[in-house]
């Protein structure tokens, strides 16, 4: 029994030093381990500075100058509106018609010292009272100048007593997929605040009617409701856009944003300035995107640019000898991969500027200088029409010799179709073409009613008052 007794100690000694052993030099000791992750931490800590420091740029690029030179320019506008509101019991016993202010809010960009200002259309749409508050608080009453609804954008002008910041324009058509851009605007009522993104589309058409085929810069920047009309800038802080719209099931920002191009933007300001109006150049082609089916049918290799399906009959793309069938795949040497990147380009034209076509015809290419001409639809918001000049077809069909011809409603008016309408009177003044209808408008006062004398297609005579936006 001892004997064993003995032997057993012997074992478990034995165990012990084998296992102390072990411990000993192969396992690490838990508390080195943990002194060495403090370690590591406290070295990472005292390097924080320059890490803080170097934050202000991705991959070299930093945000800080371009933020610095754009966030005093960008302005929130307030929109106050009237509009009418279920009668109650009581307003239908004393004959009242209840109205209801409400408010709403978006930004604009600064871009010139004097006051100039620009915004979404939908923005002030329906203003009875604007007003805008700079980023040092100081508020102002500002005036609508002009909008251009089909684009989205509007002029406003405040009267400022000191010279203001403002935006630079840069130059949308030289910006490239993969960009870094900073939005700029005042979301949620806060003052300017900045985001950044990168250019991820260009060329994005958001009308899925095609109707109205436009052409939006799309960027991942975050944009919220309140950052529509705020400014899209590079990293040189140049104006490159017009925040506009983003694509959310929720109305908040999910992931992609759409800026009207600043080319654009510029073109229909200048416009507003010069004539109060928006001039329209156009090619005069119709047709669609080039795909692989068509290339297929037309025996080439590419895939993308503009089919020419017609060719408007004495337009510049007609003397310019366009014809059914051709392609083009490049305007002024910038590439057209769709509709939309034409008719971008176009809208940053005005009537009378010529552009060199590279054209596809016949398996050879080659380039035609186009003259642009006027666009004969114009779009008139203050009355909610789009209107064109006749045609010698329209003169024959309405036995008429002047006047206009009712494109399209919008507004107010689009729920009644006029599109078989030709506008003979504004006032009992003859109309003769849309230059006679916007000198019209041009001398009534804004709000103003107007008396408007229509014939139908019938040949009947129609009249109807309609009171401006």
């Amino acid at each position: 029994m001892k004997s064993f007794i003995k032997t057993l100690g012997i074992a478990i000694l034995g165990g012990a030093v084998v296992l102390g052993s072990y411990k000993f030099f192969f396992e690490e000791d838990p508390l080195q381990h943990t002194y060495t992750k403090q370690t590591q931490i406290e070295d990472t800590l005292s390097v924080s500075p320059v890490n803080y420091v170097a934050s202000t740029s991705i991959a070299g690029v930093d945000f800080t100058e371009a933020a610095e030179k754009t966030v005093h320019a960008v302005v929130h506008v307030k929109n106050k509106t009237v509009s009418r509101v279920r009668q109650s019991w009581s307003d239908l016993r004393s004959g009242r018609v209840p109205y209801r202010e409400t408010i709403g809010s978006g930004s604009g960009v600064i871009i010139t010292e004097d006051g100039y200002i620009v915004t979404n259309n939908h923005v002030i749409a329906k203003a009875r009272e604007l007003e805008v508050t700079l980023n040092n608080n100081k508020t102002y009453k500002a005036k609508l100048i002009g909008t251009e609804p089909n684009s989205d954008i509007a002029l406003l002008k405040i009267d400022a007593d000191e010279a203001l910041p403002y935006i630079v324009f840069g130059n949308s058509d030289q910006t490239r997929i993969g960009e870094w851009v900073l939005a700029v605007g005042n979301p949620f009522n806060l003052t300017s605040t900045v985001t950044a993104g990168i250019i991820s589309a260009k060329g994005r058409d958001l009308d899925e009617t095609d109707a109205n085929v436009q052409s939006f810069i799309q960027t991942d920047a975050a944009v919220n409701p309140g950052n529509s009309g705020g400014a899209l800038v590079n990293t040189n802080g140049e104006l490159i856009g017009i925040n506009t719209a983003i694509a959310s099931k929720t109305g908040s920002y999910v992931g992609y944003s759409f800026a009207v191009p600043s080319n654009n933007a510029r073109k229909i300001i200048n416009d507003i300035m010069e004539f109060g109006f928006v001039q329209k150049g156009m090619l005069g082609i119709s047709g669609g995107d080039l795909n692989g089916n068509i290339a297929d049918e037309l025996d080439i290799n590419e895939s993308e640019g503009i089919f020419v399906s017609a060719v408007l009959e004495d337009s510049g793309a007609a003397r310019a000898g366009l014809r059914s069938g051709d392609v083009i795949t490049r305007i002024d040497d910038i590439k057209m991969k769709k509709f939309s990147d034409l008719t971008g380009y176009v809208n940053s034209k005005n009537p009378g500027d010529k552009v060199v076509a590279t054209v596809l015809r016949d398996q050879k290419v080659m380039n035609v200088t186009i003259e642009l001409t006027k666009n004969s639809t114009v779009s008139i918001p203050s009355i909610d029409m789009d209107l064109r000049n006749l045609t010698e077809e329209d003169r024959r069909q309405f036995k008429v010799t002047d006047g206009v011809k009712i494109v399209a409603t919008t507004g107010g008016l689009s729920k009644y179709d006029l599109r078989n309408y030709i506008i003979t009177k504004i006032n009992e003044e003859d109309v003769n073409d849309i230059d006679d209808v916007q000198q019209l408008l041009r001398r009534l006062p804004p709000n103003g009613t107007i008396l408007i004398q229509m014939k139908n297609s019938a040949g009947e005579v129609e009249r109807f008052r309609y009171t401006m936006d």
